[in-house]
């Protein structure tokens, strides 16, 4: 729970890292990819679920606003990709929306639990 605090508190910070992250990996020029255990479709679930995680904990006003920009982020990356030696697919787009979603959610229900136990 301590951790959860710490992100509440440091949301903006939190998810700016992520995001930052998240570009770099996604529009690095690379000659192969390189070999990580799982589905490249988890991997987009993940990390766009991390991104979205900190804005379901604190859910500022315009949270809504942020999850449609974090979607189409995501969207973004995917048609910037062919341009940086890199291949697009759209089912990358459809996990990193859902990794969006189900993180907001997450962090939401996460949110109230902390709530509760204060």
């Amino acid at each position: 729970m301590v951790i959860l605090r710490f992100i509440q508190q440091h949301w903006k910070l939190f998810t700016l890292c992520i995001l930052l992250a998240i570009t770099l990996l996604s529009l690095l020029p690379i000659q192969t990819l390189p070999k990580v255990e799982g589905s490249d479709k988890s991997h987009h679930l993940i990390a766009y679920f991390f991104l979205a995680l900190p804005l379901g904990l604190r859910k500022p006003k315009k949270s809504a606003l942020f999850v449609c920009l974090f979607i189409i982020f995501g969207g973004l990356i995917e048609i910037i990709q062919p341009y940086m030696n890199r291949h697009n697919e759209w089912l990358d787009f459809f996990a990193s929306s859902t990794g969006v979603i189900f993180g907001f959610y997450v962090g939401v229900i996460l949110k109230v639990k902390l709530s509760i136990n204060q």
